[in-house]
């Protein structure tokens, strides 16, 4: 069974980069990728605060998150 790992970001530049090097670096056999784009679909602001992403771009992989750099922060995204 695969685990599911999702990658929130905003589509600036430093968010596309890591989607980019995230999507490259895990293997497909033993994770399924959700690319979330919160600057498209803002709806999706709630449950990554909920998951406790304090700033975009982040990986969550079952219960922990990864913020990776910083692109913009969950505030600046409502």
């Amino acid at each position: 069974m695969k685990t599911v790992a999702r990658f929130y970001h905003a589509g600036c530049p430093v968010c596309v980069s890591a989607e980019q090097n995230v999507a490259e670096s895990l293997d497909p056999n033993r994770f399924d990728l959700e690319i979330i784009h919160i600057g498209e679909d803002r709806s999706r602001v709630g449950e990554a605060e909920s998951l406790g992403i304090s700033s975009v771009p982040a990986l969550v992989i079952g219960n922990d998150v990864y913020h990776i750099n910083f692109g913009a922060s969950i505030a600046d995204l409502k």
